[in-house]
Formats: structure tokens, C-alpha cells, sequence
């Protein structure tokens, strides 16, 4: 068995399942072919994998962008009702 096929079996659950299809099928052919093969298949699930990672760090970027703007929301309104709070004391003064 190749490295490509040997190191797809623990990683099945982080590629597409398109690719651990299409690894499976080269998987099938004669060895003189799937030498010439095998090291494009690297590069796709290593790039398949980097696009992942990619993803999952935008996707916590947002949601702490999400969480930062919820904050901001609430301090800007609480300096609004003690802006208004404030105003109401120098009115009634």
C-alpha cells in the first residue's frame, strides 16, 4: 500500500468524501500507474486540507467578530441611557 492510501484510512473523516472516493478508485489500479498518480493525490488532500483549516479560522474569526460586535451594541447603549440619564440631571438642575 501507498502512503497516500495508507494515510487516507485515519483521515477520512476530514476530506471531502469525493476525494476518499476517487483515492479508493486509483487505489484499484496497478501499482506502475498509481505511482505517477499517488503524488497529485498528495497535493489535492493536502490542499483540500489546507482549505479546511482556512475555513474553520475564518469561520471563528466571524464568530468572535459576531461576539465583539454584541458587546460593542451593549456599551454603546449603555453610554446612550447614561448620556440621557445625565441630561435629564442637568435639565433638572
Amino acid at each position: 500500500m501507498t502512503q497516500p492510501a495508507r494515510s487516507l484510512h485515519c483521515q477520512t473523516d476530514e476530506l471531502p468524501k469525493e476525494i476518499v472516493d476517487l483515492a479508493n478508485a486509483l487505489g484499484g489500479l496497478p501499482m506502475e500507474i498509481r505511482q505517477g498518480i499517488d503524488p497529485l493525490l498528495v497535493k489535492v488532500i493536502e490542499s483540500s486540507k489546507r482549505r479546511r483549516r482556512i475555513l474553520q479560522l475564518v469561520q471563528d474569526a466571524l464568530s468572535q467578530l459576531r461576539l465583539d460586535m454584541k458587546y460593542l451594541m451593549f456599551d454603546l447603549e449603555a453610554t446612550r441611557r447614561e448620556r440621557d440619564e445625565y441630561r435629564r440631571q442637568q435639565e433638572g438642575s
